[in-house]
């Protein structure tokens, strides 16, 4: 069985999170984000008008999952507009938002300022399945909502 802390250090590390979400229609759509995992909680920005963020508005039960298959990490649960999180903690989030630096993306903390959080989202987990040896250390685990 797996620990959730070993989880958490992947999760932390992951460059590129992939999110499957669902249109209106009921058509399943899948992007990779870029984010970050702090206190618990995927934190990403982006446009309100991509298919991704319009999913959301519909339907915000969606799926996270990072891209290694054979250490697996897939969680179940709901993302949405989060709102100016304070400017604490937009510290923290563009301090881990710090390993894009090398590919360009460096956001400040005053970028996720005013009602909306100009466009920050929060992935909270409900849900999660994992193994890093299948099917010897498959571990479910449940979070309180």
């Amino acid at each position: 069985m797996l620990d959730w802390n070993q989880i958490e250090e992947r999760l932390v590390a992951a460059p590129v999170y992939w999110m499957a979400t669902v249109r209106p229609d009921g058509r399943p759509h899948a992007v990779p984000r870029w984010g970050v995992w702090l206190e618990g909680r995927l934190w990403y920005d982006g446009s309100p008008e991509t298919v991704n963020a319009r999913n959301l508005r519909h339907e915000p039960r969606c799926v996270v999952h990072l891209e290694n298959g054979t250490e697996a990490v897939i969680i179940e649960g709901e993302a949405s507009v989060n709102g100016d999180p304070g400017p604490e903690f937009r510290a923290r989030l563009a301090g881990a938002f710090a390993k894009y630096h090398d590919m360009g993306y460096a956001p400040a903390p005053e970028g996720w300022e005013g009602d909306n959080g100009a466009g920050l989202f929060v992935f909270t987990p409900h849900k999660a399945l994992a193994w890093f040896s299948f099917p010897t250390d498959a571990t479910r685990f449940s979070f309180s909502r």
